[in-house]
């Protein structure tokens, strides 16, 4: 079997959630259906080795087209019984070895490196999974932020405006400051589109020009709330929010009312049922789900992998999965 059998275009591990880069749409059957993926291209890579033990077999060692992969490889059998050992290399050798490669396997190494990617995915999947949790959650705290700041009204101070203000930018700095380094690039969410579209969603309703347009505002921008282009981080630049409140009340509350309801609404739409956030989670876990339920029948077939050793943002966030997902 050759190599491109397992670890080349056969097995193609950004297939398995439709491509770190994009995020099936809401129903679609990428969406529904795409653990479908990774199983098929398992059962890609079995049928490639049966195909040529089969091919390669001598005439007195055909195999009939209904037998499994196990009796093809002679799983659970000596040596000796099936015309297919001389193929197999050690068809004697059953089970996973010392090295942790089955070397009943006619590539035993492939089927090790797919398994090595394999694990490194497990942890890959169980570390983002994690962290969008924890942004789903950020997402919630600040939707309620900006209901709380929509609550006021006219009669409130400048002083208590200025403060709700503030409030306000304070829990969105809290958001960037914690996923931030994460949305850049080679962070852990970098390529990930649901937290990328969450982050540029936030900041374009934030930075939105046209709240209040109608009463002469110019977005919050004109009530002292702006995103500095360098840091991302939000800032209230009160002498503005002052004179703002001074020329016309009412209007700047009114603009203050529309952002935080457009605000609102674009944190409710990130967290939907279907949409960016829980779209991708429930991918993750069905993968997860699926690879953990058949993490001990693959390494028994394809065998153990190197084991994946994450380091940094990639093992806390797995340490949090961890604990989240503990039993007992």
């Amino acid at each position: 079997m050759s190599v491109n059998g397992i670890s080349g275009n056969s097995f193609d591990f950004s297939k398995l959630l439709g491509g770190k880069a994009t995020t099936p749409a809401a129903g679609s059957a990428e969406a529904t259906d795409f653990l479908s993926s990774l199983k098929l291209q398992i059962a890609n890579v079995e049928s490639q080795t049966v195909g040529l033990l089969v091919s390669s077999a001598p005439a007195s060692g055909k195999v009939s087209g209904a037998a499994n992969f196990a009796e093809i490889l002679g799983a659970g059998k000596t040596a000796g019984t099936s015309s297919l050992d001389a193929l197999l290399g050690s068809a004697s050798t059953n089970g996973v070895s010392a090295t942790g490669r089955n070397m009943a396997l006619f590539d035993p190494e492939s089927a090790y490196r797919m398994m090595t990617g394999i694990n490194r995915f497990t942890v890959n999947f169980k570390a983002e999974s994690s962290e969008l949790s924890d942004m789903k959650s950020y997402v919630s705290t600040l939707q309620q932020e900006a209901v709380k700041l929509g609550s006021t009204g006219e009669s409130a101070s400048n002083e208590e405006i200025s403060g709700r203000v503030q409030a306000f930018a304070n829990a969105y700095n809290g958001w960037m400051q914690r996923f931030g380094s994460e949305l850049q690039d080679g962070g852990m969410l970098a390529g990930t589109q649901a937290a990328k579209v969450a982050q540029w969603e936030l900041e374009q309703s934030l930075a939105n020009p046209f709240n209040g347009a109608m009463n002469g505002v110019h977005g919050m921008a004109d009530l002292g709330l702006s995103i500095d282009p360098v840091t991302k981080l939000a800032t209230v630049n009160n002498a503005r929010l002052e004179a703002t409140l001074a020329g016309n009340k009412t209007a700047a509350i009114g603009a203050l009312h529309e952002f935080t309801a457009n605000f609102a609404k674009s944190a409710e739409l990130l967290n939907s049922a279907g949409n960016f956030i829980t779209n991708r989670l429930d991918n993750l876990t069905r993968a997860i789900s699926y690879i953990d339920a058949n993490m001990t029948s693959l390494q028994a077939e394809f065998g153990l992998g190197d084991p994946a050793t994450p380091t940094g943002q990639v093992a806390k966030a797995l340490a949090n999965y961890n604990a989240t997902h503990s039993i007992g």
